[in-house]
C-alpha cells in the first residue's frame, strides 16, 4: 500500500474523539510509510488527519476544487496540492492518487465519495478497499441500514462486505493494507 485516500468532513463534530481518531488515522498512513491523500483542508476533521499524518513525517498530498479554496483554506505544509474544478473531479482524482479509500465521520460530502468509490469497486472499476472509520459507532445506523438492505434483497451479502469498517484507526490500517 502505497497511498490511502480520507475522507474527512469540513467539521469536527460534537465529539473530541472524532478529530483524535481523524489525528491517529493520519499517524497510522504515515507509520505504514505511505502517502496520505486528502480534501487539502486544514478545517474540520481534514486539518488533524494532516496534521497527524505530518507530524509522523508522512507525505500528505490535497486535492481540492478550487471554488472552495478560501472556504476550506489549503494547509501550507502539504507536499501538494492538486486544485480541481469539480467536487466530482476532485472524488475522481483522489481515488486515482491512492490504493485504499476511508471515511471519517462526517456528512453528505464525506458519504457520497465512499459511496461513489465502493460503487465503482462493485462494479469492477477498481479493486481498492473501501472503509469506514466508524468513530464512537459514528456510523452504526448506516451500517444498519446496509444489513436491512441486504435482508430486503436489495443489497447482496458479497456486495456489503465490500466495505471494511472499524472504530480503531490502526486496526483499519492494518485491514485495508
Amino acid at each position: 500500500m502505497t497511498a490511502v485516500c480520507a475522507y474527512g468532513g469540513s467539521r469536527t463534530g460534537s465529539r473530541p474523539a472524532y478529530a483524535e481518531a481523524a489525528r491517529e488515522l493520519g499517524v497510522e498512513v504515515a507509520r505504514r510509510g505511505a502517502e496520505l491523500v486528502y480534501g487539502g483542508g486544514t478545517i474540520g476533521l481534514m486539518g488533524p488527519l494532516a496534521d497527524g499524518a505530518l507530524a509522523a513525517g508522512g507525505r500528505v498530498v490535497g486535492v481540492m476544487p478550487r471554488a472552495l479554496r478560501d472556504r476550506e483554506r489549503p494547509h501550507e505544509r502539504l507536499e501538494r496540492l492538486e486544485l480541481v474544478e469539480t467536487s466530482q473531479e476532485r472524488t475522481r482524482r483522489m481515488a486515482e492518487l491512492a490504493d485504499a479509500l476511508v471515511a471519517l465521520p462526517g456528512g453528505f460530502g464525506v458519504v457520497a465519495e465512499l459511496f461513489e468509490a465502493v460503487t465503482w469497486r462493485q462494479t469492477g472499476l477498481h479493486a481498492k478497499p473501501c472503509a469506514f472509520l466508524n468513530t464512537r459507532g459514528y456510523y452504526d445506523q448506516l451500517l444498519r441500514q446496509l444489513d436491512h438492505a441486504c435482508a430486503e434483497g436489495l443489497l447482496s451479502e458479497d456486495d456489503r462486505a465490500l466495505l471494511v469498517v472499524s472504530d480503531s484507526p490502526a486496526a483499519l490500517v492494518e485491514a485495508i493494507a
